[in-house]
């Protein structure tokens, strides 16, 4: 059932990125990478990553997809704007993809079926609760300084916006 899952959702995800890159409208096409952002969160929480399939959703499918169609749409590109693709961009995109091709079948001949057995799978790898845990227990200092960091840009952008009044 799980597999299942997993290979429909990962169809999900490739044939959404496929109509990203092949789409004529820049709407559909932006609306299909939505899609596509949240079918791997989708394939995260069933790898049991939960926390980075929220944020998955919250950064990429959330902020980052409203400001591209926000942007989008305030730049109301039409068709008569866009120059045509020359040739020679065509045959340098086709030949850049025949050597990822490539290389990505170069790092798969090296590759064995079933390498982990079922029993061997620790399936409280990405629960939040132990990534808690190991960021409140090990990693504490660390992240109180991050969290300093990140007050004090803030504190300052607001200075920054401030100061022209």
């Amino acid at each position: 059932m799980e597999q299942t899952l997993f290979f429909i959702v990962a169809f999900l995800a490739v044939a959404s990125a496929f109509y990203f890159v092949f789409a004529r409208n820049p709407i559909y096409s932006i609306l299909s990478l939505i899609v596509t952002m949240f079918s791997i969160a989708g394939l995260y929480v069933l790898l049991n990553a939960q926390f980075l399939g929220i944020v998955q959703i919250i950064v990429y499918a959330g902020a980052i997809m409203v400001l591209f169609l926000y942007i989008l749409m305030m730049l109301n590109l039409n068709k008569a704007d866009e120059s045509k693709k020359h040739n020679a961009l065509k045959f340098i995109g086709v030949f850049a993809g025949g050597i990822l091709l490539v290389g990505i079948l170069g790092a798969f001949r090296g590759v064995k079926e079933n390498i982990l057995a079922g029993d061997q799978i620790d399936y409280t790898v990405g629960l939040t609760k132990n990534l808690g845990r190991l960021l409140f227990n090990q990693y504490v200092l660390p992240f109180e300084f991050a969290s300093i960091l990140i007050l004090a840009g803030i504190v300052g952008a607001v200075l920054i916006g401030k100061r022209d009044l």
